[in-house]
């Protein structure tokens, strides 16, 4: 590791800030909703609140005590809390190099969008607009064609303003960031709730979202449904809370902090649900559709709105706060995946941050710019992202659980750890969640997206793109991390900084 001090977040407000912002994201505005509506409506909230409580609080208490007892990026912790381990540590850094990638594109879509709004540009077609005129979207998936422009621009200015925030540090960049970019997120979210709601057919959205569908809470895959939902919002098994983590202070309260950062996601979830429903049963009273006809993601988002917003009073102005709100959601999240591969190359190469913001951000920027503002990027986009969600996020999460809970079990030493500095006590709940609940409901998750994958192609892509674009690069993601994790440390790396505190600890 690099011979400077570790940087420290200036404050718990600031940690609990760029902690909400790395969980807040593009999924909290466009996957909740479509996930509610599609799954029992308002009897969603009920496994979502006991997925919260019995598997993400729990997994991000874990990955908040990991990083703080052992002070170092995703790898160098697992490498601390034992040696076999730190191959789930780079396989994360994986993981989030290949999202930093695509995820930065959405952002520029989003960015283009601010300005699309004020005009309309998309006109009466915001389908045709999408793929065609903006995208220009190849017929054949794997064929990456000529570059966009529009595209093109917007991308390389998202990177260059999140690797200055990178290049600034901590307290400086990434806690300065989220502490004027998070309360102006709310604020704009809220802006829009109440203009949503002032709306002609609000009513029905919300009718849509909420009314309940109690026979929902027999199916399985809605519980299903709910977990992923939870383990996909809350940044856990990217590595970026163990990496958030480590640059707390020693006496930080662990178990409040993640109770505070994962109720705050999940209220901005149900906040943006009722602002996205209560839009939609407006866009339904005027044309006399379904409220909800998209599947979420891309289509509610750059299709559904944009014809929302051509329809409606001040449609305009509604739009920049939209696109905007997805800018800054997506932003600060991206800095936070980006995050966790800048302290693994400064732990692994005792680097300066500087040196290592540069080395990482050329590297994940350079990928980014060449392979997806072309003709065949959003293929390669939708591909990466499905399969690296499904089996690289989810996977790893339940490697790490396993890991920890059953091959170390170090759960006991963690528990000890978090309960010495929190106002929440870790009861037994903790330990049998981590040790029964969640590693049978992620192994759960993954089967039956393993048997999905088996009935039918996703998205009917060819066989020969998803080997390449799909599982290539889940499969790559892993075999990085198991090399990387067999190149030896420099002697003494496997101690903690705070030798000392280690020994009392444990």
């Amino acid at each position: 590791m690099s011979d400077q001090p570790r940087e420290r977040w200036g404050s718990r407000a600031g940690f609990l800030l760029a902690a909400i912002g790395s969980a807040v994201g593009l999924g909290n505005i466009w996957r909740f909703p479509a996930e509610a509506y599609r799954n029992g409506g308002g009897a969603f909230m009920l496994p979502y609140l006991i997925a919260l409580v019995t598997a993400g609080l729990p997994l991000l208490i874990m990955e908040y005590t990991i990083g703080r007892r052992y002070r170092g990026s995703a790898p160098a912790s697992y490498l601390r809390l034992g040696r076999p381990a730190q191959f789930i540590g780079w396989w994360q850094v994986a993981i989030c190099f290949v999202i930093a990638t695509y995820y930065a594109l959405i952002l520029a879509w989003a960015l283009r969008y601010v300005g699309f709004s004020v005009g309309q540009s998309w006109g009466d077609d915001a389908e045709g607009f999408l793929f065609g005129t903006f995208l220009q979207v190849g017929d054949t998936p794997g064929e990456l064609g000529g570059y966009v422009g529009g595209v093109f621009w917007p991308l390389l200015a998202i990177w260059v303003t999140v690797l200055i925030t990178l290049a600034l540090g901590i307290r400086h960049g990434i806690e300065t960031a989220a502490k004027i970019f998070i309360p102006l997120l709310i604020v704009f979210f809220v802006v829009l709730v109440v203009r949503a709601l002032t709306l002609d057919g609000a009513d029905l959205g919300l009718d849509a979202l909420f009314t309940p569908d109690w026979d929902a809470l027999t199916d399985g895959d809605v519980w299903v449904a709910a977990y992923g939902q939870i383990f996909f919002s809350l940044s856990v098994g990217f590595g970026i809370m163990i990496t958030y983590a480590s640059y707390l202070g020693r006496r930080s309260d662990l178990s409040g902090s993640a109770l505070v950062a994962g109720f705050a996601n999940s209220s901005f979830e149900i906040l943006a649900g009722i602002g996205v429903f209560a839009t939609l049963g407006f866009l339904a009273a005027s044309s006399g559709g379904a409220v909800f006809e998209t599947e979420g993601g891309l289509g509610l988002a750059f299709v559904a709105f944009p014809t929302i917003i051509s329809e409606m009073p001040w449609g305009g102005f509604f739009g920049v706060l939209f696109f905007l709100s997805l800018v800054v959601a997506g932003w600060t999240s991206l800095i936070s995946i980006m995050q966790v591969i800048v302290a693994a190359v400064q732990d692994r190469l005792r680097v300066n941050r500087v040196v290592s913001v540069a080395m990482v951000g050329t590297l994940v920027a350079l990928v980014s710019l060449l392979l997806y503002p072309t003709n065949g990027g959003l293929y390669l986009l939708d591909a990466a992202d499905r399969f690296i969600n499904r089996y690289g996020i989810a996977l790893a999460s339940l490697i790490s659980v396993i890991v920890v809970a059953w091959l170390l079990r170090k759960l006991p030493v963690l528990q000890r750890d978090a309960d010495a500095t929190s106002a929440v006590k870790l009861g037994r709940w903790w330990k049998l969640c981590l040790g029964i609940i969640t590693p049978i409901v992620l192994g759960l998750m993954l089967i039956d997206s393993f048997a999905q994958e088996i009935d039918e192609n996703y998205g009917d892509y060819p066989s020969s793109f998803l080997a390449w674009a799909g599982w290539g690069v889940a499969g790559g993601a892993l075999l990085i991390g198991i090399v990387l994790s067999l190149i030896p440390w420099r002697r003494g790396a496997e101690v903690p900084p705070d030798a000392d505190d280690e020994k009392r600890s444990a």
